[in-house]
């Protein structure tokens, strides 16, 4: 192996940890939504601001984290985005403690700043650290790992966000000034411990990415690279496929417990043997049962095979993507995802239940195969690119907005028809692409 080839892997591991760092947090951010609904009361729409919060800061801060990349370099911009990850982290203490949702939105948008500088990074240099043929490969197999940290955030989730009820106002009034005391104090540790470990973690890590050494692999990127960009039909499809993507993932992830819920799934699941002990192996890691849990916590257990089996799809996308054309993997992948939630909003139960974790394996090479196809052919362009590219996970903002918009105002099953349509577009594009790839393998 050449002294250039074991700096490329050494490269690739240290970042596919920062891959599985930023999964992780995501989907924690899910587990938080049911939580906080209950803890301030509000709608689902309105609890959709802590994902519009958290996403909305990928458009405000992808051009301006390319820009301070260039300046300041990789490694340096890395450990940017890790600090400021972690004091995004560190601000969800005095949220918890006085109990103020805005406090937790800007603990939110402070988090998705610090992974945007880091997203930006991270998959155009995963991409080029090797040749472009098998970009969609690497990115795939570097986000099987982000998809290992969403496969283990729902139990953490479960078992420590969701784990005990909340009061609601007039329960609270009832109490005693003392008792009032205590459920406060409770209830805030109940967040502050979890975000308080991760924040210690990501200084560790940060601390670690100052002394590795990272190879360099761009080259300056030319003046008026975006204004060349904007003009690119095809990175523009892209950028429009990510948006789509992000949002009907999120979207569907975010609410998943409260689907499960609103279909009152939490006595079926009790009731059924076999989804019991599922539920008691998973929590059995952490020394945990079902047994007098209440009913978000057993649901929430679920939503592990929703971000696992995204993590399953990736490490066999990462394969596919290298033997058949990206395009085509993007196309087929799509429609089985259409076909999963046709199937959930048209029958209730068990089925309708794993019809719609069964998305999760679907969605797993959207992202980086249609991250990797909107820059094929990019050239210096392609840091650029990606900050346009992670600017579209915005869209993890609005369609998960205008999704629990649809819910208060239709329900559930028609809400879902604003997630087919997203795949839909991914459908067209993947067969679009599988015509135009230079790689048709």
């Amino acid at each position: 192996m050449s002294s250039s080839n074991k700096s490329f892997k050494s490269a690739f591991i240290f970042l596919t940890t920062l891959f599985f760092l930023w999964g992780f947090i995501t989907v924690l951010v899910d587990s938080l939504v049911p939580r906080l609904k209950d803890v301030f009361e509000i709608s689902y729409a309105k609890t959709v601001l802590i994902q519009f919060a958290f996403f909305t800061a990928f458009f405000v801060f992808s051009l301006p984290a390319g820009f301070i990349l260039s300046k300041i370099g990789y490694k340096k911009g890395i450990v940017l985005g890790l600090l400021t990850m972690a004091l995004g982290c560190l601000l969800f203490y005095p949220a918890a403690e006085l109990r103020n949702f805005s406090v937790f939105l800007v603990g939110y948008f402070t988090l998705a700043g610090g992974i945007t500088v880091l997203q930006v990074a991270a998959n155009p240099y995963v991409a080029l650290l090797g040749n472009e043929e098998g970009a969609s490969s690497r990115l795939n197999l570097s986000q099987a790992f982000n998809s290992l940290g969403t496969t283990i955030a729902p139990i953490i989730g479960a078992l420590f966000l969701l784990s005990s009820s909340v009061k609601t106002s007039t329960e609270i009034n009832d109490l005693t000034d003392i008792e009032k005391s205590d459920y406060y104090m409770a209830e805030a540790a109940t967040v502050q411990t979890p975000f308080l470990i991760i924040s210690i973690f990501i200084i560790a890590l940060a601390i670690v990415f100052a002394f590795i050494k990272l190879p360099t692999v761009m080259q300056e990127a030319p003046k008026g690279g975006y204004l060349t960009l904007l003009k690119n039909k095809l990175m523009l499809m892209g950028a429009f496929g990510i948006f789509v993507y992000v949002g009907a993932e999120v979207a569907i992830g975010s609410f998943l417990v409260n689907y499960f819920d609103a279909m009152n799934l939490a006595v079926l699941v009790s009731q059924n043997e076999t989804m019991m002990s599922i539920a008691n192996t998973i929590a059995s890691v952490f020394n945990k049962s079902f047994s007098e849990a209440d009913s978000k916590s057993l649901l929430g257990i679920f939503v592990i095979f929703y971000w696992g089996g995204a993590m399953i799809g990736r490490f066999i996308g990462a394969y596919l993507t290298k033997t058949l054309a990206p395009g085509k993997v993007l196309a087929i992948f799509a429609t089985l995802a259409i076909t999963m939630i046709v199937v959930s909003i048209n029958t209730s139960g068990l089925l309708s239940m794993w019809s719609i974790l069964g998305v999760g394996l679907f969605n797993s090479i959207m992202f980086p195969t249609i991250f990797t196809l909107s820059l094929e052919g990019l050239g210096d362009l392609k840091a650029q690119a990606s900050g346009l590219l992670c600017m579209a996970i915005v869209g993890g903002a609005i369609i998960p907005f205008a999704f629990g918009s649809l819910i208060d105002n239709f329900g559930f099953k028609t809400a879902f028809i604003l997630a087919i349509l997203c795949y839909g577009y991914i459908l067209f594009y993947g067969r679009f692409k599988s015509k135009k790839s230079i790689f048709k393998h």
